[in-house]
């Protein structure tokens, strides 16, 4: 497989480009997208090479949009033949149409990352000592310790788009992961922590002794805390979040619902309120695609849009939308280089990069010692959300009582509920120390999944309910 992609085809190149022209006259936009990928996965557990996995693949999609209407076929087979086919397929929405094709996206001359293929560096061998030196870290780390998983996982992948007016661009695309999972436990008694990071940056940035050390020592630090944690008590409280991945709430609760497709069908808690206060004064959220390195940056869409920094809200006034290129047009904004997708077998859509809320001014020493008895929630796992209601329910992973300011006992089994709108307009301080998340964000939609960042300072948020185990 040659990864100048167009050389794959039995036609030649202006023969691709003459094909596109011709099967999307009279629509109003779409593209060939073509992609060539490769990822490598292994999985170390208890002592022993459990899992591993090499895949490779390549094809093309083809659309063409025709108002609201969208006509999409893809292939895995890169021949004129199959070009044909999906020729013949995504016409049905241009048949009686006549559309004006939109004008392209500007290209852009920056990297958000480098174009260095990870995989098979560094070799398997080293890898799996790596892993195995992983497990024999943490084990004897603590006698608590009864399990370990590590994995170490990589992608890479070339895209290239061809529009009908002729424009050509290309991406290429690294990722690395590293993740461990310790449970520790002390009698009939157990208990679970994990870490993990990574990015769009080849291994030589994330392997490093002083890297994987520090994500194995969070990892088992995570599962010694939930060992001696309490049940949660349940009720209204005021809540700290810590800066990072608890950001991954702002992600779900407020960030899926100022996506444009939900706001032009009118099923976001957010349809309808720009330039309304949708969060209390001090609270800016953007979404970013330009961080160099970060796992939710792009240089440009699936769409061949540039990445942008995109304020969403500002100063609680909402304020802008992640677009793609079909639902900015019929919403009449501009794109903001969010449209993407998983492969070349979806269909681009609205989706966010890097979101993540700005610092304020207090520090997180402030805003602990502000409260009188509430849950400090510095790690979160799973949660779902409603987009049309915003209501959400969110579990923590890592929380502690606060009692009279100060830090107290670590608690389990906490989860806190509430509805994203509502639950902006509860924060009553922002700390100075916005991060973003380690590495690890992966975000679902219309059954696709792409990389994601989040992030957000520290936060306090008054009255917030939240659900416990404590009897």
């Amino acid at each position: 497989m040659k990864t100048d992609l167009l050389s794959n085809f039995d036609i030649s190149e202006a023969g691709v480009q003459s094909f596109v022209s011709d099967t999307l006259r009279g629509a109003d936009d779409g593209e060939l997208y073509l992609e060539y990928s490769q990822s490598e996965s292994l999985t170390f557990d208890n002592g022993r090479l459990k899992g591993g996995s090499f895949n490779t693949d390549q094809g093309f999609g083809l659309r063409a949009v025709a108002g609201e209407s969208v006509g999409y076929a893809h292939s895995g087979e890169m021949s004129e033949a199959a070009l044909k086919r999906a020729g013949d397929a995504v016409t049905a929405v241009t048949r009686g149409y006549s559309g004006s094709y939109a004008a392209a996206p500007q290209k852009t001359n920056a990297r958000r990352y480098s174009d260095e293929n990870p995989i098979g560096a560094p070799s398997f061998e080293e890898k799996v000592a790596l892993l195995t030196e992983i497990d024999s870290y943490i084990r004897a780390s603590d006698s608590k310790v009864r399990q370990v998983s590590a994995s170490i996982s990589a992608s890479w992948e070339t895209i290239e788009i061809i529009r009908a007016d002729g424009t050509h661009v290309k991406d290429t695309r690294p990722m690395t992961r590293l993740n461990f999972s310790v449970v520790a436990g002390d009698g009939s008694r157990q208990e679970s922590g994990s870490y993990g990071f990574g990015g769009r940056k080849p291994f030589t940035d994330i392997l490093t002794e002083e890297s994987w050390k520090h994500g194995a020592d969070e990892a088992l630090r995570q599962a010694l805390v939930n060992l001696s944690a309490d049940d949660a008590p349940a009720g209204s409280m005021d809540v700290v979040l810590g800066s990072g991945w608890p950001g991954v709430m702002l992600h779900e609760a407020v960030g899926h619902g100022l996506e444009g497709d939900f706001n032009r069908k009118k099923t976001s808690a957010f349809a309808g309120l720009m330039g309304e206060m949708v969060a209390a004064k001090g609270v800016t959220v953007v979404d970013d695609g330009t961080i160099d390195g970060a796992r939710g940056s792009i240089t440009i869409d699936d769409e061949g849009t540039a990445a942008g920094y995109n304020v969403l809200i500002e100063d609680g006034r909402l304020v802008g939308y992640m677009q793609d290129r079909q639902n900015a047009r019929l919403m009449g904004m501009t794109p903001t280089g969010n449209g993407r997708r998983e492969s070349y077998a979806h269909v681009p859509m609205p989706r966010m990069t890097n979101t993540y809320m700005l610092s304020g001014d207090k520090t997180p020493e402030e805003i602990i010692a502000s409260v009188k008895k509430g849950l400090y929630a510095v790690s979160f796992g799973g949660g779902q959300v409603d987009i049309t209601s915003g209501k959400f329910v969110f579990s923590c992973t890592e929380a502690y009582m606060i009692e009279n300011g100060k830090i107290g006992r670590p608690v389990k089994g906490a989860m806190l509920i509430g509805n994203g709108p509502d639950a902006m307009k509860r924060i009553t301080m922002i700390g100075n120390d916005t991060k973003l998340d380690t590495g690890i964000g992966n975000c679902g939609k219309g059954g696709q999944w792409v990389p994601v960042g989040v992030g957000q300072p520290h936060l306090r948020m008054n009255d917030v309910t939240v659900g416990g185990t404590k009897a």
